[in-house]
């Protein structure tokens, strides 16, 4: 069976490539039960001190696998991704993330538990949550604080698309740069962080996420029960199957 996660580790650096193009990068159970196995992998390398984090094809992460969630509920898959972004903000490597093309909904919730993010200045977000009848809600623990509350509110009540350029703007990416510098930023960027020692990178990273660590453990079940429970109204069923069948 063909891997949906590509994991690479050359010197200090590991990379970990998301690749299921068939369903555009969606978090799908198989898929994020890959991309933790590989972070768990060169979490434990003692030679890996820095994780690039990038995507294979035209989009970054179109966000929760919708075919599951119609088909399976959101329950399990929920805190699946509540984990996903603890395991992200507590590893003790750091955590360089490349942003190209598309990026919705959860998938933003991986770039705002990386440690630093670099997107494409035409890379596109959405948080599309609330045209399904959703809400961002296992997201929010780590986007609305890393966003301003101003930006958070018209991104996550409007669900427009918006530009690398302006994510950076709001504070959810580090640096937006044109296409053509994306990767050799991102290299720049991994050679500088793979100076640092490994117990000062450790020391550091948890001192910067400690209180979004402490947002997941205070309030992750409750966004994850909330979750699963919109997914499985009536409102949010009907809207995801109309989404789906217009994709066909």
């Amino acid at each position: 069976m063909t891997e949906l996660v590509r994991y690479v580790v050359e010197g200090p650096l590991a990379t970990i490539t998301l690749d299921s193009q068939h369903n555009r990068n969606a978090l799908s159970r198989r898929l994020v039960t890959e991309l933790v196995a590989a972070l768990e992998a060169a979490n434990a390398d003692p030679d890996v001190r820095v994780v690039a984090l990038t995507a294979a094809g035209p989009t970054f992460c179109s966000g929760a696998d919708l075919s599951e969630a119609t088909g399976e509920g959101m329950e399990e898959g929920a805190r699946r991704i509540v984990a996903l972004q603890r395991l992200l903000l507590t590893m003790s490597k750091p955590v360089v993330t490349r942003v190209h093309g598309a990026v919705r909904a959860g998938g933003i919730g991986i770039v705002a538990s990386s440690d630093v993010v670099v997107a494409a200045d035409d890379a596109t977000f959405a948080l599309t949550e609330v045209k399904l009848g959703l809400a961002a809600a296992i997201i929010s623990l780590t986007v609305h604080a890393r966003m301003t509350p101003r930006s958070a509110a018209l991104t996550t009540l409007g669900g427009a698309v918006f530009t690398g350029e302006q994510a950076a703007a709001y504070g959810l990416v580090t640096r937006a740069v044109p296409a053509v510098g994306l990767t050799p930023t991102v290299t720049e960027i991994c050679l500088e962080l793979a100076s640092g020692s490994p117990q000062g990178l450790r020391e550091s990273k948890a001192i910067l996420n400690r209180d979004l660590v402490e947002r997941i453990d205070a309030r992750g079940d409750e966004m994850a029960a909330l979750s699963a429970r919109l997914f499985a109204s009536e409102e949010a069923r009907e809207a995801m199957t109309a989404f789906l069948n217009r994709k066909k």
